[in-house]
């Protein structure tokens, strides 16, 4: 039998899920003072873009607005210009920081869909051609080759060189 060795994960698995107090985790993470703790990699005056604590490929981003809303139609118009302004700013990110092959951007309307947290966001996940594997069809596990802590340094460098150009 082969051995799939991922001692790094084990940090992972331990971390803290949200705290069992915070009920919106979209609106109160923005609100805790520390990006890093939060995984806010950027932010503009009515969105930001948080690392997703679950994610489908190292990587990926959430762009959130600040007001909560469930819908799209919710948003008015500046509110939906900067959140496709932030998710482009998230994809030119990842592509200059991961250098990936290409990209799923999307929503998750309502929980049919696989919305999970009532509080409207898009998903940017990097794509690199060959990163299926096994491993989600037959074991029902992803493997994740950073941990989010160093993945939010690597993004946030990044943020700040593409934000200052």
């Amino acid at each position: 039998m082969e051995q799939l060795h991922a001692y790094w994960r084990m940090e992972y698995i331990q971390a803290p899920r949200y705290p069992d107090s915070m009920k919106r985790p979209f609106s109160e993470l923005p609100a805790l003072g520390d990006d890093r703790a939060a995984l806010i990699v950027h932010r503009t005056s009515l969105s930001y873009l948080i690392l997703n604590r679950f994610p489908y490929n190292p990587g990926h981003l959430l762009a959130v607005p600040f007001r909560e809303v469930v819908e799209l139609e919710a948003l008015n118009s500046a509110e939906r210009a900067d959140l496709m302004e932030t998710i482009i700013f998230g994809k030119r990110l990842l592509g200059a920081a991961l250098k990936p092959d290409g990209f799923n951007v999307g929503f998750n309307l309502g929980s049919a869909a696989g919305g999970s947290i009532a509080h409207l966001h898009g998903h940017i996940v990097p794509r690199w051609n060959g990163d299926t594997n096994f491993m989600p069809v037959l074991g029902q596990t992803r493997t994740l080759p950073q941990a989010l802590d160093s993945t939010w340094e690597r993004l946030t460098s990044v943020a700040r060189e593409l934000a200052a150009a």
